[in-house]
């Protein structure tokens, strides 16, 4: 079985990854935060800190490209490789209607030969492996259901499925018939994301799809950060939860004052990270909202340190 960590803009970057990894473990992999190409202009290195091998010691990471532009695509993907990567994703997930205006993310997915246009002018000029990131449609699943006999004709790494539609967000149920009909219709390794956040969801999904062995986890590892290291070991009860949340807080917070520019940006990081990781403190109910409204570091430090005792 293999678990990769989601991506969440804005919250796992590199540091969040490589503290994750140090404290928790359970994953094998994680997939960066997307990377939106720019026209014609090749994107510079120092832009690309968050995906270099050498940040990223800790948790192997794919990079993710959103884009419509083959060319652009080409150009991001090699850069990568030549840095070191064996594997880039292609992002056909994103529902954000920024990105939806732009014609990009899982908006893509109802343009059926647009998608086959670009991997087929992509995939062989590549210089490493692509896997791809992707939603049941933009408004119906028949619409990945068209596309996947598409990526059978082509050699992709995995192909990994959050299966509810574009138009949905992150409300609404997930759509398991759909996906068994992906897997159906797939000849290549399918990942599982979404609404996987107990080892319960993991034993229902993983009895109903008996085949899948590659699972991505996001919203649920922020939410309890043990969750991972518990399914990949089949642990039962993990000990001192209290004092190891507030040993990765604490490690991750100064590993953000020491790379962070000013205070505002490590309070913003911080607090996004909250939004998530509340409920797995006992006190949260009670000292959250002062979290959210903490105005200087040693005002946040000062409610923290009530969350955890």
């Amino acid at each position: 079985m293999k678990l990769y960590m989601a991506p969440l803009k804005g919250v796992t970057d590199h540091i969040f990854r490589n503290t994750f990894a140090r404290h928790f473990g359970g994953f094998h992999g994680a997939m960066a935060p997307f990377i939106a190409t720019s026209g014609a202009h090749r994107i510079r290195r120092k832009y690309l800190k968050d995906v270099w091998p050498e940040n990223n010691r800790e948790l192997p990471v794919i990079p993710q490209i959103l884009s419509k532009s083959p060319e652009a695509f080409i150009r991001l993907a090699n850069d990568l490789f030549d840095m070191g990567h064996n594997t880039v994703n292609w992002n056909l997930g994103c529902p954000y209607p920024l990105s939806a205006a732009k014609n990009r993310g899982c908006r893509l997915l109802a343009d059926r030969e647009l998608v086959e246009s670009f991997l087929e002018t992509v995939v062989p000029a590549l210089k490493g492996n692509l896997s791809i990131k992707t939603r049941l449609g933009w408004k119906v699943p028949e619409e990945l259901f068209r596309l996947l006999p598409v990526f059978n004709r082509l050699p992709i790494a995995e192909v990994v499925i959050h299966p509810r539609i574009g138009i949905q967000g992150y409300t609404g149920v997930t759509d398991l018939t759909a996906f068994e009909t992906c897997r159906s219709l797939s000849e290549h390794p399918l990942v599982f994301n979404g609404d996987l956040s107990t080892t319960k969801d993991f034993e229902i999904l993983s009895r109903r799809f008996p085949e899948v062995n590659r699972w991505m986890i996001g919203r649920g590892a922020l939410a309890d950060p043990f969750f991972p290291g518990i399914l990949a070991s089949g642990a039962g009860q993990v000990h001192d939860k209290q004092i190891k949340l507030k040993a990765f807080h604490d490690d991750l917070l100064d590993r953000y004052s020491r790379t962070l520019h000013g205070p505002r940006h490590i309070l913003d990081r911080m607090k996004g990270l909250w939004r998530y990781l509340a409920p797995s403190v006992k006190h949260h109910a009670e000292v959250f909202p002062a979290v959210k409204t903490a105005m200087t570091l040693s005002e946040y430090r000062r409610m923290v340190q009530r969350l955890f005792t």
